[in-house]
């Protein structure tokens, strides 16, 4: 079993091109016998946030679809805040998250992390991990 956190720009790619890598990620949250996946009450609010972006035009069923798996797959957790120095500091909950829960955090933007092994890409969790 593989614990997950999935960054807000995998959700976002996801959505708006259902047959790339980040959707297969995504589709991975119901997985309960592959994948366990967390995420805090700050991640879902950005979650909730970001698909709401009028001009990412993600449809209203698209966003409630993920909003949806996340709250009956996911599961909640309340990460103590950690002190390492972030690239950028609106990620911290997203490093938290995986810290806490010993999972990998799957992101696109690898350049607002530590360079930690836990740390990866959409394809580099799928082609390396679900094999």
């Amino acid at each position: 079993m593989i614990k997950i956190v999935i960054d807000t720009n995998v959700i976002i790619s996801s959505a708006l091109s259902p047959t790339g890598n980040p959707a297969k990620v995504v589709q991975l949250i119901d997985k309960k016998d592959k994948v366990q996946f967390f995420y805090t009450e700050k991640i879902f609010a950005e979650y909730t946030r970001v698909l709401s972006y009028g001009h990412l035009k993600i449809y209203p069923e698209e966003k409630e679809y993920i909003l949806n798996r996340v709250l009956n797959f996911g599961i909640l957790t309340n990460p103590p805040i950690s002190t390492i120095a972030m690239p950028d500091e609106t990620d911290r909950i997203f490093y938290d998250a995986a810290k806490a829960a010993k999972a990998i955090l799957i992101t696109g933007n690898l350049k607002h992390y530590p360079k930690l092994p836990f740390i990866m890409p959409p394809i580099e969790f799928i082609t390396q991990l679900l094999i």
